[in-house]
C-alpha cells in the first residue's frame, strides 16, 4: 500500500469514527480548518494531559499559564513578527496554484531520500540476514550518488535561505526541474514573501477600532507575563512557564490534513536560564523531550533530530524532532535556544524594566530562554496515523485496529453485555456506575459480540469487559485486551487493579 493510500485511510477513519470532521462541512467546508469530534476531543485532551503531567506536574520549577489570544499590537512588532514572519511563495502560471517555495525544494529532497529507502529495502530482501546497513549506505553507487545529490541541494538551499535570496530560490527550483503537481509544468512566477498573520479589529466602531492580530504563536504571551509569574510565584532561575493554546496563521499552502492548519494549538514551554548556560540546557531539553515522545511506544525509528541550518533571528541554536508521518519525516516539535532576544525586545518596546535579580550572584540580568514547542494537532496526527493498523489474523480474517497508546485512548473500557436480556444489561450498567469514577467507559449492546469487539478495536478502546450469565452467578467478567486479543476471566476488583496498573502514569513517564 502506498503512503498516499495509507494517508487517505487515516483521514477516512478519523471521520468515520468521530475523531475529526471538516469544519463547516454542511456549507462545503472551510479550507484547512477542522473540528474535533467526540472521540477526537477525548484523544486531544489526553495528549494535553500527558504533556502537562510531564512538563508541569513532575517539575517543581515549571508552572502553567493561559494567556489571551488578543494581545497589544506592539508585541508583534517587538517579537519581529510584523517584519519577519513570512513564507516564500511561488505560483505556477498554468495551474494558478500557489506553493511554498521552500517546501517544494524540501519535498524534492524527500523524494531522493525515498529512493535511498527503496534501495535499502531491495538490498534487505536480497541479502537478508547478511545485510550490513552501514556498509551498504557507504558503498552502494546509487545510494552514494543520491546522498551526494542531496548534500549539494541542501548546501545551495541553506545558502539562499540564509541570504533571503528569493531570486536564488527560484533558480534552484528551476535547476532541479521541479514541476507543479497539478499542471506538471515548470512555468513558475518569481518568489515573493507573504506575511502569515491574521488581522482583526478591536473597538465598538470602525472609525475608532484598533488594529490587532490573532496571535501566530503562544510564546509571546509567556514572555510578556515573565515578571508577573516570576514575582507572584517567587520563582528562581532556572524555571519554566508552560502554556497550551490556540494560534492562527494565514497559511496560503495549507494541506496534509491537520498537519498544517490556519487555526491550530500549541504546547509550549519557555525555560528561563542564566546567560552562558544555554548549551547545557539545550542538550538537556533535547534529550528530555525525545524521551517523552519515546515513552508512548510509537517506535524509536519514527523519530529523528534535524538541526536548523538557517536560524531564526532570535536563536543561537535550533533543531526539530521530526516524525515519520504517512507523507514522510516532518517537524513535530521544535527546540530553540532563543537567547535574550524576546525579553530584551519587550523591555525596549514597552520601556519597562524586565530583569531578574539573582540572589546567589547578587546581580540583575536578562535571562536567556530555552524553548520547547510542539504542535498539538501534529502530535494528534502522529499518534493517530502510526496507531492505525490493518492486521491479518490467524484464521485469515482481517481487523482494523487503532493501537493508540493506552494512556491516551479516548475510552479506556467498553462494557458489553453478551445479550440484551436476562438481566445482563442491568448488571453491565451497574458495573459502569462503579467504573466510571476511575475510567472513561462506554456501553455497547448492539450487534454480535465479535462485531462489537471490532468496533471497539477501530475506536482504540484498550479493554472490553463482557458480561455474561456466569457474571450473574459469581461476579466475574471476561476482560479482552485490544492489542493481544487475549481474554481472561476475572473478578471486578481484579479487573480494576489490572487496568489501573496498565494506565499508571508513573509507569509511562518514568524515563
Amino acid at each position: 500500500m502506498s503512503n498516499d493510500d495509507k494517508f487517505k485511510k487515516v483521514i477516512s477513519h478519523a471521520k468515520e469514527y468521530g475523531f475529526i470532521f471538516q469544519s463547516s462541512e454542511i456549507y462545503d467546508g472551510l479550507s484547512a480548518v477542522y473540528d474535533y469530534g467526540q472521540n477526537g476531543t477525548e484523544l486531544k485532551n489526553n495528549i494535553k494531559d500527558y504533556w502537562i503531567k510531564a512538563m508541569v506536574q513532575l517539575n517543581e520549577n515549571i508552572v502553567n499559564i493561559d494567556s489571551a489570544i488578543l494581545m497589544h499590537p506592539t508585541i508583534w512588532k517587538a517579537s519581529g513578527h510584523v517584519d519577519a514572519f513570512n513564507d516564500p511563495l511561488i505560483d505556477n502560471k498554468d495551474s494558478k496554484k500557489r506553493y511554498r517555495a521552500d517546501v517544494l525544494v524540501e519535498e524534492h529532497v524527500a523524494k531522493i531520500e525515498n529512493n535511498i529507502l527503496k534501495e535499502i529495502s531491495k538490498a534487505k530482501k536480497k541479502f537478508k540476514e547478511n545485510f550490513d546497513s552501514d556498509q551498504f549506505l557507504s558503498t552502494n553507487p546509487r545510494v552514494v550518488g543520491y546522498k551526494s545529490e542531496i548534500n549539494k541541494i541542501i548546501e545551495t538551499f541553506n545558502k539562499v535561505l540564509e541570504n533571503d535570496d528569493l531570486v536564488g530560490l527560484k533558480k534552484l527550483i528551476e535547476d532541479l526541474e521541479i514541476v507543479c503537481p497539478i499542471s506538471g509544468s515548470k512555468n513558475w512566477t518569481d518568489v515573493k514573501q507573504f506575511n502569515l498573520m491574521f488581522g482583526t479589529k478591536l473597538g465598538a466602531s470602525t472609525e475608532n477600532a484598533t488594529d490587532l492580530f490573532l496571535r501566530p504563536e503562544t510564546a509571546q504571551g509567556i514572555f510578556v507575563n515573565f515578571l508577573n509569574v516570576q514575582k507572584t510565584g517567587r520563582l528562581k532561575i532556572p524555571f519554566g512557564i508552560a502554556q497550551i493554546g490556540k494560534a492562527f496563521r494565514n497559511e496560503i499552502v495549507a494541506r496534509q490534513f491537520i498537519f498544517r492548519m490556519r487555526e491550530f494549538e500549541q504546547m509550549e514551554m519557555q525555560y528561563f536560564i542564566k546567560p552562558g548556560t544555554q548549551k547545557e540546557w539545550y542538550s538537556k531539553w533535547k534529550e528530555t523531550r525525545l524521551a517523552w515522545h519515546l515513552s508512548l511506544g510509537l517506535g524509536k525509528e519514527n523519530y529523528r533530530f534535524h538541526d536548523h541550518q538557517k536560524l531564526a533571528h532570535y536563536a543561537d541554536a535550533a533543531c526539530d524532532i521530526e516524525f515519520d508521518f504517512p507523507f514522510g519525516f516532518k517537524e513535530l516539535e521544535g527546540i530553540h535556544s532563543r537567547t535574550d532576544f524576546d525579553l530584551s525586545s519587550h523591555e525596549k518596546y514597552s520601556s519597562k524594566k524586565i530583569k531578574y535579580f539573582d540572589p546567589l550572584s547578587n546581580e540583575s540580568y536578562t535571562p536567556y530562554v530555552l524553548e520547547t514547542s510542539i504542535g498539538l494537532d501534529r502530535m494528534f496526527l502522529a499518534v493517530f496515523s502510526k496507531s492505525l493498523i490493518e492486521e491479518e489474523l490467524a484464521d485469515g480474517s482481517k481487523r482494523v485496529v487503532l493501537k493508540i497508546p493506552k494512556i491516551l485512548a479516548p475510552k479506556k473500557i467498553a462494557i458489553l453485555p453478551l445479550l440484551k436480556k436476562d438481566g445482563l444489561p442491568e448488571l453491565s450498567k451497574k458495573i459502569i456506575e462503579e467504573f466510571k469514577w476511575d475510567f472513561n467507559t462506554v456501553y455497547d449492546e448492539k450487534d454480535a459480540i465479535g462485531r462489537r469487539y471490532r468496533r471497539q478495536d477501530a475506536l482504540g478502546t484498550p479493554f472490553c469487559l463482557t458480561v455474561d450469565h456466569q457474571s450473574l452467578n459469581d461476579g466475574t467478567v471476561t476482560i479482552r485486551d485490544r492489542d493481544s486479543m487475549i481474554q481472561e476471566r476475572m473478578k471486578l476488583d481484579e479487573v480494576k487493579l489490572k487496568i489501573k496498573n496498565e494506565l499508571d502514569i508513573k509507569t509511562w513517564l518514568s524515563f
